[in-house]
C-alpha cells in the first residue's frame, strides 16, 4: 500500500484525470460494456458517466456491483452540494455505498475470494494501522483517515465495477439476495444505533421518522424486543407503511406547525405513557424536542439523524429528567451481524424496496428518490 494509504489508492483524481472518462449526454446510450457510474458535481447535476475498468491490486478485489440502493445522503449531496463542513462536493463525484455484487476478479495474495463469490460491500475503508487509536481499538467508524465510498472526495460504489479492499467485503449466503445485501449498510446503521442505545426487552420505544432509516430501525428494535413501539412521521403515507411492515407499531402523524409540546402529547398517548428510549432519524429540532419531552425520567434520546450544524436543546427538561442524549457516526462492527439477521430471518428487509431501476436509468431513479410525492422508501438500482 503506497505511504498515502488508502486516500491514495483511491484518489479520485486517477479516475477524472483518466483520458477515458466522461460525462454522457442526457439522451446518449451507454455502451453495454463499459463501466457506468452516477455522479453529481457542484452545480447540482446528476449524469451518468463512463469512467475506466479498474484491475485489482495486490489486496484488492474487483465486483461487479448487482445491486445498491439510494441513501438521503446522495440525494443531498446532489440537491446540496454539502453535508456539515467537511464532506463538500467540490468536484464530479460518484454516488452510492449501499452495495453488494459479485467478484470478478482478485488481486495477488488474496486467497479468501475467487470470481463468482457473492458479498456484501462495507463502504467505510479505514486505514487500520496499528497506529491509529480508533482502529486499534475497533472503532473504526472514528478513524480520521477513513475512505468511506461516495462521500466527497472519494468516488462511490454505484459503478458497474467497483475496486474493494478484499478484507472489506462480506460473504453473502445463498439464501440472502443481491438486494438484500446491499440493504445490509442501512441496517448497520440501525443496528450500529440498538446497540449503542441499550435496548433492552420490552422497553417501551419511539422511532422519530419513517424514512428508510427510521423503518430499518423499526424492524431491528422489534427484532430485539421493544414493546410498545410508537413510530412518527408527517407523511400518512409512510406511517401506513409502518403499520404494513410491523403490525404492531402505534403511528403518529406529526401536523406541521405543531409544537414539540403537541407532538409529545399525540406520542405518550400512543405509548399510554412516557418512552424509554427515543430513537430520533430525523435529525430536525424539533422532532429531537419531540423525542426529548415523550422520554421518561431517567430515559434516553438516541439521536441517528442527521440535521443542521447548530441545534439548540430542551437543556433544562433533559436535566431535571436525567434524560441522556447519545448520537452515532455512521457504524462499526456490524456487517456481519446484520447478514445473520437477514439470513436467519429474524429481520425481513425486502419489503423496503419499494421501486427498482436498471444502472442505465440510475438518473431517473435519483429523481424517484428525492421526490416524496413519489412514494419511494428504498430505491434499488440494480446491474
Amino acid at each position: 500500500m503506497p505511504d498515502g494509504g488508502f486516500a491514495d489508492v483511491y484518489s479520485p483524481r486517477k479516475v477524472l484525470d483518466d483520458p477515458s472518462f466522461r460525462v454522457l449526454e442526457s439522451n446518449e446510450k451507454p455502451s453495454p460494456d463499459a463501466n457506468i457510474a452516477a455522479f453529481y458535481n457542484p452545480n447540482h447535476e446528476i449524469h451518468l458517466v463512463e469512467k475506466p475498468r479498474p484491475r485489482p491490486n495486490p489486496g484488492q478485489v474487483l465486483v461487479h456491483v448487482r445491486s445498491t440502493g439510494i441513501c438521503g445522503s446522495d440525494v443531498h449531496f446532489w440537491k446540496h452540494g454539502r453535508i456539515g463542513d467537511s464532506m463538500i462536493v467540490t468536484d464530479e463525484c460518484g454516488s452510492g455505498h449501499e452495495s453488494a455484487g459479485e467478484v470478478v476478479e482478485v488481486g495477488e495474495g488474496v486467497t479468501q475470494w475467487k470470481a463468482g463469490d457473492r458479498v456484501a460491500i462495507e463502504a467505510g475503508v479505514p486505514c487500520s494501522k496499528p497506529s491509529c487509536d480508533y482502529c486499534r481499538v475497533g472503532r473504526y467508524n472514528a478513524c480520521p483517515d477513513v475512505v468511506f465510498f461516495s462521500t466527497p472526495p472519494f468516488h462511490g460504489t454505484l459503478s458497474r465495477w467497483h475496486l474493494h479492499p478484499a478484507a472489506w467485503l462480506h460473504r453473502l449466503p445463498d439464501s440472502v439476495s443481491f438486494e438484500e445485501g446491499s440493504l445490509c449498510e442501512p441496517l448497520a446503521v440501525a443496528l450500529a444505533g440498538i446497540e449503542r442505545c441499550g435496548l433492552r426487552l420490552g422497553d417501551s420505544t419511539l422511532i422519530c421518522g419513517a424514512g428508510p432509516i427510521g423503518l430499518v430501525s423499526l424492524l431491528s428494535v422489534r427484532a430485539a424486543g421493544a414493546e410498545p413501539i410508537v413510530i412518527t412521521d408527517l407523511f400518512q403515507n409512510r406511517l401506513d407503511f409502518a403499520k404494513k411492515l410491523v403490525p404492531g407499531v402505534r403511528t403518529v402523524l406529526i401536523e406541521r406547525g405543531s409544537t414539540p409540546q403537541e407532538s409529545a402529547d399525540k406520542i405518550r398517548a400512543a405509548a399510554e405513557g412516557t418512552v424509554k428510549l427515543a430513537i430520533e432519524c430525523t435529525g430536525a429540532e424539533s422532532s429531537v424536542h419531540a423525542a426529548a419531552y415523550s422520554t421518561q425520567f431517567g430515559g434516553k434520546v438516541f439521536i441517528i439523524g442527521v440535521g443542521k450544524n447548530e441545534q439548540l436543546l430542551p437543556f433544562m427538561h433533559l436535566s431535571a429528567n436525567e434524560i441522556d442524549v447519545s448520537f452515532q457516526y455512521r457504524y462499526a462492527n456490524q456487517y456481519p451481524k446484520a447478514i445473520r439477521l437477514v439470513a436467519g430471518g429474524l429481520i425481513n428487509v425486502k419489503p423496503l424496496v419499494t421501486h427498482r431501476f436498471k444502472l442505465e436509468d440510475a438518473v431517473s431513479a435519483f429523481h424517484v428518490a428525492a421526490d416524496p410525492s413519489q412514494g419511494a422508501i428504498k430505491v434499488q438500482i440494480q446491474d
